[in-house]
């Protein structure tokens, strides 16, 4: 894919999401990056701007993955973190952890759900009698609360019920929103 050319000095983002787990994902996270370059970002993708090492060791496989993927965020000014829930009611726990990362290290964060619901009504009851957090939140306060204290955007709407995986209508609406906040000289750099 051909993908828009891109000023050399562009907003380089890190595009968080377990899309990598997807079996077409290079296909999908190339149409991201597309997305990204006519908005005038840099897509940085892990599963093909770090690919994994041929390691035997599943192990040091791994962490060379983690590692990897810690160098490309640090080459970001912001990440665009897809929190739709994953195998659960919740985000990704990798893509939570380097929405986190980057919170740490002090970049612009941007993300979305494909999943407009509040977090407890996603929750099921559990007969452990733990309380279920109810804010009126997306996920967990801290996923939120943190991409606010950034100044960053959180975009919640639905996507095709079919294929809320593929459909990218509303990662473009975040990107759209990093784009405008990033380009910006006023806000460039965050």
């Amino acid at each position: 894919m051909n993908l828009p050319a891109v000023a050399a000095d562009a907003p380089r983002v890190y595009l968080a999401g377990p899309e990598v787990f997807l079996p077409d994902a290079e296909a999908v996270l190339a149409r991201k990056r597309a997305v990204c370059a006519r908005l005038g970002l840099v897509a940085v993708v892990p599963l093909t701007d770090a690919p994994a090492p041929a390691a035997a060791e599943a192990m040091k496989r791994a962490f060379a993955i983690s590692a990897g993927n810690e160098a490309l965020i640090r080459s970001c000014i912001a990440v665009i973190a897809n929190l739709t829930p994953f195998r659960g009611a919740s985000a990704d726990v990798g893509t939570v952890y380097e929405l986190g990362f980057a919170r740490g290290l002090g970049l612009g964060l941007y993300a979305y759900t494909n999943d407009p619901r509040d977090y407890a009504a996603r929750a099921i009851e559990r007969p452990d009698g733990l309380d279920i957090e109810d804010f009126g939140l997306s996920d967990n306060l801290m996923l939120e609360g943190g991409i606010a204290a950034a100044g960053g955007v959180f975009v919640r709407a639905s996507a095709a019920p079919e294929d809320p995986w593929r459909d990218l209508g509303v990662f473009e609406a975040c990107a759209r929103a990093a784009s405008r906040r990033l380009t910006e000289p006023a806000l460039a750099r965050r």
